[in-house]
C-alpha cells in the first residue's frame, strides 16, 4: 500500500518505507515533553488469556513517549481484577486498570442513571467512554490514542505512526485514523468493511444523491479500524455510540465537530490480524449480524440529522441497490485475492451479503419506528453540567479500587 495518492477529502499519510522507526520515536519523545500522550486499552478479562495481549504489552513496554496507559477492564470479578493488575504490572509506564464492574464503579453508574445519563448497555462503547471520562478528570494529557487488545500482528510502530499526526504541534490534525490491509492466514479479511460499508456508501450515493458526509466516509480506506488518536480538547464534546457503531460514530462526530481538514488517516501496518467475529446468522443480537445492523443505523441517523428524509420505499430501493453493488465488489475482491495468492470463500461471502441486505431493511425499519431513540451516550460536557463533581468521584473510585485490591499472580486460565 506504499503509494502517495490523496483523495482530496481527508489527508492521507502513507508508509513509504523511507524513515526508520527510531527517528519517528525521537520526534515523539520531543513532542511528549510538552504534549503528554496517553493510550487507552479497552479490554475484556478474557483477552488476558488470549494469544495477542502478552505480545502487545511486550511491545508497549518499549514505548518511551507515553505519559500514561489507561486499561478499561470489563467482565471481571474481584479476583480477576487483582490478577489483571498483576498481568499489566509489566508495563513500565504509569498505568491504571479501571475495574468497570467494581462496586464503586457500579455506584457511579447508579448516579448517572439517576440523572438519566447512564450508558444504556455494557460493551466497548461504555468502556471507552468511561476511560475517556477518567482521562478528562486527570486533566494532564494533550493526545489520546486507542487500540484494541486482540491484535495478533501488533508492533509498537503501529502506535508511533498512529499518534504522530496529532502529536506533532505543527500539524493541524485533531483526529488520526489508522488503516491497513486486513490479511491473515492466507485470507482476505475485513468482511464488514468490504461487504457492507463500501457497497452501502456507494449505494446511498446512488439512491439519495451526493452528500459531503458520504464522500467523507468513503475517503477512509478502513473506516471500521479500531485504532485512532485525537487531541484531548475534543473529548468533552465527543458522543460515543452505545452499540457496535463506535467507529463510524467517532468519525461522524469528527465530521460534526471538526470538519474534514482536521481529520487524517495514516497507514500503520503492512498486515493486520485480530480476533474474528462470527457471522451469527441465527442470532440478530450477536456477531457480525448485530454489528452490521448497528453500523447501518449509525449511518442512517447521521444522514437524517443532516436533512436526509428516509422512508420504507427508500430503504427497499437501497437494499436492492446495495445487493447488486456488493456482488459486483465481491467479484473484484475475489480477483484481487487470487492475484495476491489469497483466498476468500465466495459462497460464504455471498450468504453474508444476503444477510447484510436484510439488515439494511431491519436497521431502516428500526430507525423509522424509533425516531426518538437516543443512540449516543451523553458526552462528558453534559455530565459535567448535570453534576460538576461526578468526574472527580469517578477518578477517586478508580484510585480507591487500586488501593484496596492488591494484585495476585496471573496464570492463564485462572
Amino acid at each position: 500500500m506504499a503509494d502517495f495518492h490523496q483523495n482530496g477529502n481527508i489527508a492521507q499519510f502513507h508508509n513509504l518505507r523511507s524513515r526508520p522507526l527510531a527517528e519517528l520515536v525521537y520526534e515523539l519523545e520531543t513532542f511528549a515533553q510538552k504534549r503528554k500522550i496517553t493510550l487507552i486499552l479497552p479490554s475484556l478479562y478474557s483477552e488476558l488469556e488470549g494469544p495477542a495481549l502478552a505480545n502487545i504489552l511486550q511491545e508497549l513496554s518499549q514505548v518511551t513517549y507515553l505519559h500514561r496507559i489507561v486499561i478499561g477492564l470489563d467482565r471481571a470479578d474481584e479476583d480477576q481484577f487483582r490478577r489483571a493488575r498483576d498481568f499489566f504490572s509489566v508495563l513500565p509506564q504509569d498505568h491504571v486498570v479501571i475495574w468497570n464492574d467494581s462496586p464503586r464503579m457500579t455506584a457511579i453508574d447508579g448516579e448517572l442513571s439517576a440523572l438519566g445519563l447512564a450508558p444504556q448497555e455494557a460493551g466497548k462503547g461504555k468502556n471507552v467512554w468511561t476511560s475517556m471520562g477518567y482521562l478528562i478528570a486527570c486533566a494532564d494529557t494533550s493526545v489520546m490514542a486507542i487500540h484494541d487488545c486482540d491484535i495478533l500482528t501488533y508492533s509498537r510502530e503501529m502506535l508511533a505512526r498512529l499518534v504522530y499526526p496529532v502529536a506533532n504541534p505543527v500539524f493541524p490534525y485533531q483526529l488520526s485514523k489508522g488503516f491497513y490491509p486486513r490479511v491473515g492466514d492466507g485470507k482476505l479479511n475485513g468482511r464488514v468493511s468490504r461487504l457492507l460499508v463500501s457497497p452501502l456508501l456507494i449505494s446511498l450515493k446512488k439512491v439519495i444523491g451526493d452528500r459531503d458526509y458520504l464522500d467523507y466516509l468513503r475517503a477512509f480506506r478502513y473506516p471500521l479500524s479500531g485504532e485512532f488518536a485525537l487531541r484531548t480538547g475534543f473529548l468533552p464534546d465527543l458522543r460515543i455510540p452505545s452499540d457496535w457503531g463506535l467507529e463510524i460514530g467517532v468519525l461522524s462526530e469528527a465530521w460534526r465537530n471538526l470538519g474534514p481538514h482536521a481529520v487524517c488517516q495514516v497507514e500503520i501496518a503492512d498486515t493486520y490480524d485480530h480476533k474474528h467475529q462470527t457471522v451469527s446468522a441465527e442470532d440478530a443480537q450477536g456477531g457480525l449480524n448485530r454489528m452490521s445492523t448497528d453500523i447501518c443505523k449509525a449511518i442512517f441517523r447521521k444522514l437524517a440529522a443532516d436533512g436526509t428524509v428516509f422512508s420504507t420505499n427508500v430503504f427497499r430501493t437501497l437494499k436492492a441497490t446495495y445487493y447488486r453493488r456488493a456482488l459486483d465488489l465481491l467479484e473484484v475482491y475475489d480477483h484481487d485475492a487470487k492475484m495476491n495468492g489469497l483466498t476468500i470463500d465466495r459462497h460464504a461471502e455471498e450468504r453474508t451479503i444476503e444477510l447484510f441486505a436484510e439488515n439494511i431493511m431491519r436497521a431502516g425499519q428500526t430507525f423509522l419506528e424509533n425516531p426518538h431513540e437516543t443512540p449516543f451516550i451523553a458526552n462528558w460536557n453534559r455530565v459535567h453540567a448535570a453534576d460538576p463533581d461526578l468526574l472527580a468521584r469517578l477518578k477517586a473510585a478508580v484510585a480507591a479500587d487500586a488501593e484496596e485490591f492488591a494484585p495476585r499472580p496471573f496464570t492463564a486460565g485462572s
